[in-house]
């Protein structure tokens, strides 16, 4: 059984801040705004406080920031 199957196993609204987040509705994940892949609460790391979005991974945290702001593309 996946562990985000059965009762209780929804999706949570959170509130994303600087370096932390608050739970607006309890629930066991939430999704990548890009993959749409489950992020359990315990293993998320990535997110942005200015879109309110949760990301997967630091890769996809990045792409998504490159897509908001092209012009990172340009420095470097």
């Amino acid at each position: 059984m996946n562990r985000f199957e059965g009762p209780g196993a929804r999706e949570a609204r959170l509130r994303y801040l600087d370096g932390d987040f608050q739970v607006a509705s309890p629930g066991a994940f939430v999704r990548c705004a890009v993959t749409g892949e489950s992020i359990p609460l315990d293993e998320l790391k990535y997110w942005s406080v200015a879109r309110q979005e949760a990301y997967v991974s630091a890769a996809v945290s990045l792409a998504r920031e490159i897509e908001a702001n092209p012009e990172l593309r340009r420095r470097g």
